[in-house]
């Protein structure tokens, strides 16, 4: 929204939540406040907040007055009920659905741009009509189209502001041609495809099943050069200089994380089984169980390492968010790992250049008082790792912030008791730095090497 805000300013952007906390925090004086970080974001919020973008807590009359109407609402994982950890849920879909219905006055384009499931268009469809007599009387009418972001986080401005395509999802000339106007603003119209709704919707599904196989699929083989002792960066070079294949989302590392893949594959794998395509459905679960099983590797090679045991062991763990450049930890490879090794007894310490402390409580769940330290470790958030290398047994690199490359590992390595262990899930730490480290050293796709 802030990036149509900002490409198109004879339109009045209006960003509504119920959270009074989150639209104050998007209004605050410090950009520095935004609950989002986000390459880019505070400065076009900064252009154009209180000129033709603004953050408000006053649904009614927002949805009164708008045109368009974009439903950007959570589309989580069922936890219970039917569909329970694989189909969508949809409850706030709906309620968005139900408010625009109550409130919207003439006619109103609705837009779905979160991820949801094929067919939730008709679920809108029929929530916004189903009220007949206030319809008739208030003379409401509305058009439902799917347009979902195929954006990155980390580069999700660039992405909006370049992207590689704009799907538009519909039947309604009219209303796919005001929504194909404001992207035309910037976007060209060749980059600009027009589909069936179900169509959209079930593309954003596939597009993040594709990416997250692919990462399942070069994780999956990281395993085997360590084993077999090929180096993981050759064997993609090669495979990835196949045009056919491509070198994008080939990096190995501690597994995918964000708010989509997982949320994604295993409503995909709903959906198959729905539809009794049960074959279809277990070859897209094994890219979640892939991904899970390179987590609890990780988890129990740095157990393994460290003599089978890391109990009262001091290990500090680099990064916590799922990707660098984003604070997002949802479903991070980091959550998992580190309650592994918080279980097993380690005291582990834990640093992100963005990752708040409460933010990562909130995701492990584990505060340190309610812990037995008899059969449970314990952590801690700290912000100076050079002291927090002081005394450990060993280092995990997580997330591959640029900060991290640019650390002085030699001295990380001197500074931690020895014999210590250097674990680097994300393959950033070269040759060069390895020479000078004296610790033994992990890397993930690569043959064990000892110093």
């Amino acid at each position: 929204m802030s990036v149509i805000a900002d490409n198109c300013p004879d339109i009045e952007v209006t960003l509504v939540d119920i959270d009074h906390k989150k639209i104050a925090a998007w209004n605050d004086k410090n950009l520095s406040n935004l609950p989002i970080f986000e390459p880019g974001l505070k400065e076009v919020v900064s252009r154009n907040r209180n000129k033709n973008l603004f953050f408000s807590t006053d649904i009614e009359n927002s949805i009164k007055n708008a045109d368009m109407v974009f439903i950007s609402v959570n589309t989580p994982t069922k936890n219970k009920g039917f569909g329970a950890g694989y189909a969508s849920d949809l409850k706030w879909v709906e309620s968005c659905a139900r408010q625009v219905s109550k409130y919207s006055k003439g006619h109103t384009i609705i837009v779905e741009k979160s991820t949801v499931p094929v067919k939730t268009a008709e679920l809108i469809e029929e929530i916004l009509v189903s009220n007949k007599k206030v319809k008739s009387v208030n003379k409401k009418t509305f058009s439902v189209l799917s347009s979902p972001e195929f954006l990155a986080e980390g580069t999700a401005i660039k992405d909006l502001e370049n992207p590689d395509r704009v799907l538009i999802g519909g039947s309604d000339k009219f209303a796919i041609n005001q929504l194909k106007d404001i992207y035309l603003r910037w976007i060209p119209e060749e980059k600009i495809l027009l589909t069936n709704i179900w169509s959209s919707e079930l593309s954003k599904l596939i597009a993040n099943a594709f990416l997250a196989q692919r990462v399942s699929s070069i994780n999956s083989i990281s395993a085997l050069c360590e084993s077999t002792g090929a180096d993981i960066k050759e064997v993609v070079k090669a495979i990835g200089s196949d045009k056919r294949i491509g070198n994008k989302f080939l990096s190995p590392g501690p597994g995918f994380g964000g708010s989509c893949f997982k949320k994604d594959i295993l409503n995909l794998v709903y959906l198959c089984r729905f539809y009794k395509l049960d074959t279809v459905a277990e070859y897209w679960e094994q890219v979640m169980l892939i991904n899970n099983w390179q987590k609890q590797r990780i988890s129990s090679l740095v157990v393994e390492k460290l003599y089978g045991t890391v109990s009262n062991k001091k290990i500090l763990m680099l990064g916590f968010s799922f990707k660098s450049n984003t604070n997002d930890t949802r479903e991070s490879p980091a959550i998992g790992i580190a309650k592994d090794l918080i279980e097993n007894g380690a005291e582990l310490l834990l640093n992100d250049p963005k990752v708040t402390k409460n933010q990562i409580e909130k995701e492990i769940g584990i505060r340190e008082l309610e812990i037995d330290k008899i059969s449970f470790g314990k952590w801690e958030f700290v912000n100076d790792i050079y002291e927090a290398s002081t005394g450990a047994d060993a280092v995990i690199l997580i997330t591959d912030w640029d900060k991290y490359e640019n650390l002085n590992w030699e001295k990380i390595s001197n500074l931690l008791r020895k014999p210590s262990w250097i674990f680097d899930t994300r393959g950033i730490i070269t040759d060069d730095l390895l020479q000078k480290i004296d610790s033994n050293f992990w890397q993930v796709g690569y043959p064990m090497t000892n110093s």
